[in-house]
């Protein structure tokens, strides 16, 4: 694939997208020429997550820039009234939703690099950490995943047509921080039980697991070093995913951004094509 697919027909929305993989998956889309709807907490208008700077119309400005068009609509993903009123007000505008893609991913928030706001350090033994946080976890990724797909999946069902892909990581390898992992391997089920549930309808579910991505947060802890690839690989490859005619044979799978670009042909924004990122030896 040495150019974007056409999804200039596409109506697609991208939950999580005010910055990390969700902005890269919105601006592939862009780049593909599809309408994106993009949508987060963060806003240039409002309350922004732990005060960053990014925000939603950010990602929209550069869904334009990239040459598709770009929507923002803020968001709580955590809400079940919040996301379906999300839904409602696109399919009123838009008419259908074509692709849903799930990256909203709260679990990190307050971590430095080194420690949890609870003041335990990634991978302590489950035996010496608090479990209240744990709950936070599943509110910060699974939760938000299972409420956009329970919401566009009717009018998904409907139309006998529509993708739905959940952002999460692979977990066939402990990923090293019980919490951490216990949260994807949950999307990562999601995107499985989603995938049998839909397929009998023309609906295809998925999951996509990006590397270590550079994204802003890790720049700002100083893990550039360590990260794989950029946010725009994992957007390339939903992309083309998106633009597969026999996208309905992945129904259920986790599929990983290094694999697909062998697959596809595409590349990160650098030009490389970073294998599957694996996170023991």
């Amino acid at each position: 694939m040495t150019t974007p697919p056409d999804l200039s027909q596409k109506i697609c929305l991208v939950a999580g997208a005010s910055r990390g993989v969700g902005r890269g998956l919105a601006r592939a889309l862009g780049e593909a020429g599809a309408t994106v709807i993009v949508t987060a907490r963060s806003s240039e208008t409002g309350p922004r997550t732990e005060m960053r700077p990014e925000s939603i119309e950010d990602t929209a400005r550069l869904v334009d820039a990239a040459g598709g068009r770009g929507h923002h609509y803020l968001c709580d993903h955590r809400s079940e009234r919040a996301t379906d009123e999300l839904i409602h007000w696109v399919l009123r505008r838009f008419g259908r939703i074509d692709v849903a893609a799930c990256s909203v991913w709260g679990g990190n928030e307050g971590y430095d690099g080194e420690r949890y706001p609870d003041g335990a350090g990634w991978g302590t033994p489950f035996w010496r950490r608090s479990a209240e946080p744990y709950l936070g976890f599943l509110q910060a990724g699974p939760l938000p995943a299972l409420l956009l797909a329970r919401a566009v999946a009717p009018s998904m069902v409907a139309a006998r047509t529509g993708l739905i892909a959940l952002v999460s990581f692979g977990t066939e390898e402990y990923l090293g921080d019980v919490f951490y992992d216990s949260a994807k391997a949950a999307t990562n089920r999601l995107a499985l039980a989603f995938g049998q549930d839909l397929a009998p309808y023309g609906v295809t579910a998925l999951g996509l697991s990006p590397g270590f991505v550079a994204t802003e947060r890790a720049l700002d802890l100083g893990q550039d070093e360590r990260a794989t690839e950029g946010p725009l690989y994992a957007g390339r490859a939903l992309a083309a995913l998106a633009a597969d005619p026999d996208i309905a044979a992945r129904a259920g799978a986790v599929l990983h951004a290094g694999d697909l670009a062998r697959i596809y042909g595409f590349t990160d924004a650098d030009g490389t094509q970073p294998e599957r990122f694996r996170v023991g030896p």
